[in-house]
C-alpha cells in the first residue's frame, strides 16, 4: 500500500504516502490541497497512523494558518479591473526608476511590460525584455526599487552567482534584507 488516509478529525485528512527514497517522516501543509505525509517504506502503516495523530493539533493549526494567508493573499490580489487602473500609473514608476538606476548600470533592454501576475513580482527574458508586476507601486519604496535593480541587473547576469549579487549591491546594499523581507509578503 503506497498511499492511504488518515483521519485528524472530522472533515481533515491526512494523505500518507510511502516512498522508497524517504530517510524519515515529515508533513507537508498546503492551503489547498490540505495535509500529506511522506514515510520511508519501511515505517508500518500503524506507526504512520500513530505519528499523523500525535501531531493533530500541529497539522491543524499550519493548516488554519495556511487557509488563512491565502485568505488574506486573495484579497491583497485585487481583481482585472485593479490592474486595468493602476497599469500605466505602474508603467511610469517603473520607467522612472529603470532610467534613474541605468544610469549607473547602462545596461540596453528592449520592451518593458506591466502584467497582472500571481505568483512573480518581475522577471528579465533572453530578449532583454523586463516584466513587471502591477502591483510593484503597492510596495514600500526600497522594495520596488529592489525589484527594479534586480531584473536590471540580469540583463548583465542571467543567474543569481556572486557576480550578479555584486551588481544588484552597487545601487541596492541592503538587497540581503529586502529580499528576505519580499519573500516573507
Amino acid at each position: 500500500m503506497k498511499q492511504f488516509q488518515v483521519e485528524v478529525e472530522e472533515g481533515t485528512v491526512c494523505i500518507v504516502r510511502k516512498n522508497a527514497l524517504a530517510k524519515r517522516v515529515s508533513i507537508t501543509i498546503n492551503a489547498r490541497s490540505g495535509a500529506s505525509a511522506t514515510v520511508p517504506w519501511w515505517i508500518s502503516k500503524k506507526k504512520a497512523i500513530s505519528f499523523v495523530k500525535q501531531n493533530k493539533q500541529w497539522i491543524l493549526d499550519k493548516l488554519a494558518k495556511a487557509r488563512e494567508m491565502k485568505a488574506e493573499s486573495l484579497l491583497q490580489l485585487g481583481d482585472h479591473d485593479d490592474y486595468l487602473l493602476h497599469k500605466e500609473n505602474a508603467r511610469k514608476f517603473v520607467l522612472q526608476k529603470l532610467e534613474y538606476y541605468n544610469q549607473f548600470y547602462d545596461f540596453p533592454f528592449q520592451r518593458v511590460a506591466i502584467r497582472d501576475q500571481r505568483t512573480r513580482w518581475g522577471s528579465c527574458s533572453g530578449k532583454r525584455n523586463l516584466n513587471f508586476n502591477y502591483r510593484i507601486i503597492h510596495l514600500p519604496i526600497e522594495h520596488a526599487d529592489y525589484l527594479i535593480v534586480h531584473e536590471l541587473c540580469h540583463l548583465k547576469q542571467m543567474n543569481h552567482s556572486s557576480d550578479f549579487w555584486e551588481l544588484v549591491s552597487r545601487a541596492i546594499p541592503e538587497y540581503r534584507k529586502i529580499s528576505r523581507e519580499l519573500r516573507k509578503m
